[in-house]
């Protein structure tokens, strides 16, 4: 990390499943975001928060057999978290999945035209869930995780309006193949829950995370 947090002579030590690890601690430490998500960078953006670095992780994100989506979301944020908390010890580090699912079923993100097209046939008129799983790996080597979900019932979709979206390429790489924050927003008849944590990151949930383990919110504020 350089120059850009001052070492302290000093260490804490966490323990996780029977496990210590003495991690030393900054004076400054830094906030690292390991996802590659251009939607929650601007969603940390909308609450004051710029990441230091992005350090995307590079996992298996297969469903497990039988695996729950919500465990799902859950398991690949730890996991997400885990794969590169070794190259930022001592500082916040922040991850996060979104799975889209109907009833039992995972959508995963559309990976062409025909997986989007047949994702939203089978969302339209329909009541789905949204979940995404949360971890923060503290400076002390603390690591919290949550799961949020959230429901969105979409209006029944025709034919000419599936064909439409498709063709504006927004469901590229979209969990269930459409992105709330644009054109699908007129899709969506009623949401339960947060609105940000279908767009990806669960901003409350994630801002009472970090306040509560130390991280300094809006800073630049204070008088």
């Amino acid at each position: 990390m350089g120059d850009h947090a001052t070492y302290r002579k000093a260490a804490a030590t966490s323990a996780t499943e029977n496990t210590s690890i003495t991690l030393p601690l900054y004076s400054n430490p830094l906030f690292i975001l390991a996802s590659a998500s251009p939607r929650r960078l601007d969603l940390l953006a909308q609450i004051g928060i710029r990441p230091d670095a992005v350090d995307p992780a590079d996992i298996d994100e297969t469903p497990l057999k039988i695996e729950l989506p919500r465990d799902l979301a859950g398991r690949l944020a730890r996991q997400k978290a885990m794969a590169v908390a070794s190259r930022h010890v001592g500082h916040f580090l922040l991850s996060a999945d979104t799975v889209v699912a109907v009833g039992r079923r995972a959508l995963g993100k559309a990976a062409s035209e025909d997986d989007a097209a047949r994702f939203l046939s089978l969302l339209s008129g329909r009541r789905h869930q949204v979940h995404t799983g949360v971890t923060l790996i503290t400076p002390t080597g603390k690591v919290i995780s949550r799961t949020i979900s959230t429901a969105v019932i979409f209006k029944p979709l025709d034919q000419s309006e599936i064909r439409l979206y498709l063709n504006s390429g927004e469901w590229q790489g979209k969990a269930g193949g459409y992105a709330i924050q644009g054109l699908a927003a007129a899709f969506v008849r009623q949401i339960q829950g947060s609105y940000s944590n279908v767009v990806g990151l669960p901003l409350f949930e994630v801002a009472n995370m970090l306040k509560g383990n130390g991280f300094p919110l809006w800073t630049d504020l204070r008088a």
